[in-house]
């Protein structure tokens, strides 16, 4: 090796990251490999200089990180069907408070209703979130992070930045990746749930102890570390964002609305007229003017039609009417006229 070592300098000082078995090819080595190995391991740190990582210290108020955890558990939805919806997961930086939630799906609409869910739930408003490229969020384009529309919306309402992860830079938001890896270990291993409801049920009576824990990376409680951190955040705005599923049409004549995968009926006395169409995670509502003609709970399940019993006795009522209006015929006075008339437009002749 000692004959040998000139040349494997060389290479490594032009290619640092050469690998060993193309090294042993360029330098014409036939003995065994364990040998050469060992020794390029040795050689190869003197030409590849040094990478520490940079330790983070996060502010008051400053950020907090997102992101969409899938846990592997089947959750039933409702009308026997069974899934595993997304839990969005904030981690506030500077107290490392944790806030979880699981939403209906990563649409864009529930994604930002969850969001707006989680936010208002603390009370204020981290100065920028940090995403990586989730579709309803944005993504790099040409280089650039760009936003959604919704986004740019949502982040504008609120008065906060958002920060989007460079492709393959899960370090970016190291404090969330870990925070999903802790509700993947610790809340959900011999848990079973009856529905996305209860799912949240235990997860938010789960939280409340886990941020009542020692961090290792602070050594210190997160909720003793939470009042400075939500006395530096933004107020919560005077109006709030426009979140949730949105529209505004004229009902159809079988009176129904589709809000994401299903159908929910409204009251048939407005149809064709035009209703507001407003659904969060929890409910889906339908105004005609200021007049509430629809409220269901929000069905996770996909597919489904929803009824209101008091929608289908109206609607069958108000076809019962329909049958019996109808057109009934009107008398009227004829002109019986003498057959004579017509024997002398025949020319008097008279057929036998």
């Amino acid at each position: 090796m000692d004959a040998v070592e000139p040349q494997i300098r060389e290479l490594l000082a032009a290619w640092p990251a050469m690998p060993a078995t193309v090294i042993a090819e360029r330098i014409g080595w036939w003995r065994g490999m364990t040998i050469l190995k060992d020794r390029v391991r040795e050689l190869r740190p003197v030409f590849t200089p040094p990478d520490p990582a940079s330790r983070t210290v996060y502010q008051p108020g400053e950020l907090a990180q997102c992101d969409l955890w899938f846990p592997p558990a089947d959750v039933p939805l409702g009308a026997g069907q069974v899934g595993r919806p997304p839990v969005l997961v904030m981690v506030a930086g500077y107290s490392r408070v944790i806030a979880a939630r699981m939403i209906p799906t990563r649409a864009s609409e529930d994604l930002l209703a969850g969001m707006w869910a989680l936010l208002s739930g603390w009370g204020g408003l981290p100065r920028m979130l940090v995403w990586d490229n989730e579709g309803a969020v944005g993504s790099w384009k040409a280089g650039r992070p760009q936003l959604t529309t919704g986004m740019q919306a949502f982040r504008g309402t609120l008065g906060i930045a958002v920060k989007l992860c460079r492709p393959a830079d899960p370090e970016t938001k190291g404090l969330v990746e870990r925070a999903n890896g802790y509700l993947e270990t610790s809340f959900l291993p011999g848990r079973t749930f009856g529905s996305p409801q209860d799912f949240n049920a235990q997860l938010q009576a789960w939280l409340v102890r886990a941020n009542a824990r020692v961090h290792r990376g602070t050594d210190a409680r997160p909720v003793d570390r939470w009042e400075p951190d939500r006395a530096a955040m933004l107020p919560l705005p005077p109006v709030p964002p426009q979140v949730g599923w949105r529209a505004s049409l004229r009902l159809p004549r079988d009176h129904y609305v589709r809000v994401d995968a299903n159908d929910y009926s409204v009251d048939p006395a407005v149809v064709s007229r035009r209703v507001d169409v407003d659904a969060d995670l929890e409910l889906v509502r339908v105004r005609c003017g200021t007049r509430l003609v629809a409220e269901h709970p929000r069905c996770w399940a996909r597919g489904q039609t929803i009824t209101d019993g008091q929608h289908a006795q109206a609607a069958k009522a108000l076809r019962a009417a329909h049958r019996l209006a109808v057109v009934r015929p009107v008398e009227t006075e004829v002109q019986q006229r003498d057959l004579a008339d017509y024997d002398r437009h025949a020319g008097g002749q008279v057929a036998a």
